[in-house]
């Protein structure tokens, strides 16, 4: 588990961040039901080379929401409001999940703040197959429902399918997140957060066109909501992007297979 602090922002707001080793700064970004700590694997194995930064999106995790919107566009901003408050002028994104289409954004409107970019296991593309699921709750938006009201059904799926069956959170862990998307408030964000990103999503591959920084798209083979066809498209989308698929890779990859994932990342940085 990465230790935490939580900073004051000029706004006097709180926001968690987890900071860790030396070097140049490496920032991740989270999706849900998850917050910071899903990098915990990923961040100590890339401490050694690397300032690794890790924060709960305001709204999210423990950190407190922010006003304001709720598309990729509005959190892209959010991103750059937060890395001038940790005073870091330049970084590389790890975005996954709900952290990948602002990542993105961010490196197609801020190309002065980016170094690298990595975008891992995320709903890029509106027009894109996903799970049954997915399809289901977004075409109904009945996703904003369930969030809201039946949380432990959320957190169980999410279990269940973003790793392999062998395997369960350590109870440190879930105990973290559970807590913090158990929140209300957090939530109520999140289902926000969802319909921001469902009436967007169609804009964005004209964005993801004007990245110009070197970008690796990383996926999981057997990644169920996100299956592998939107990193290929989303790769054909960014210029000069590079794509790897790690065989056999669901969605928390980031944590369950930490060591394959920090080595694609340093031969992707190096």
């Amino acid at each position: 588990m990465l230790t935490t602090t939580l900073k004051k922002l000029s706004s006097g707001r709180q926001l968690r961040v987890a900071r860790v080793g030396s070097g140049p700064p490496l920032v991740f970004l989270h999706g849900y039901p998850d917050n910071l700590q899903i990098w915990s694997e990923l961040a100590l194995r890339l401490a050694d080379q690397f300032e690794v930064i890790a924060f709960d999106w305001p709204g999210m995790g423990y950190s407190e929401a922010s006003p304001g919107g709720t598309t990729p566009l509005h959190m892209a901003e959010r991103l750059r409001t937060i890395l001038d408050e940790l005073e870091i002028q330049r970084a590389t994104l790890v975005g996954m999940d709900m952290g990948g289409q602002p990542a993105l954004v961010f490196a197609a409107n801020f190309p002065e703040r980016i170094e690298r970019l990595v975008v891992m296991n995320s709903l890029v593309l509106w027009d894109e197959e996903t799970s049954w699921e997915i399809q289901v709750l977004r075409k109904y938006g009945w996703n904003r429902f369930i969030i809201r009201k039946l949380p432990h059904i959320v957190f169980w799926r999410a279990e269940k399918s973003f790793l392999p069956h062998h395997l369960n959170l350590p109870p440190d862990l879930r105990s973290d997140m559970w807590g913090s998307f158990s929140q209300n408030d957090v939530r109520f964000f999140i289902a926000r957060l969802c319909a921001g990103y469902q009436g967007t999503l169609m804009q964005l591959p004209a964005t993801y066109q004007k990245i110009t920084c070197p970008t690796l798209v990383l996926w999981g083979e057997q990644d169920q909501h996100f299956p592998p066809n939107h990193a290929k498209r989303l790769n054909a989308l960014v210029p000069g992007s590079h794509l790897e698929i790690i065989p056999g890779a669901k969605h928390w990859m980031a944590w369950y297979l930490a060591d394959t994932v920090a080595q694609s990342i340093r031969t992707f940085l190096a």
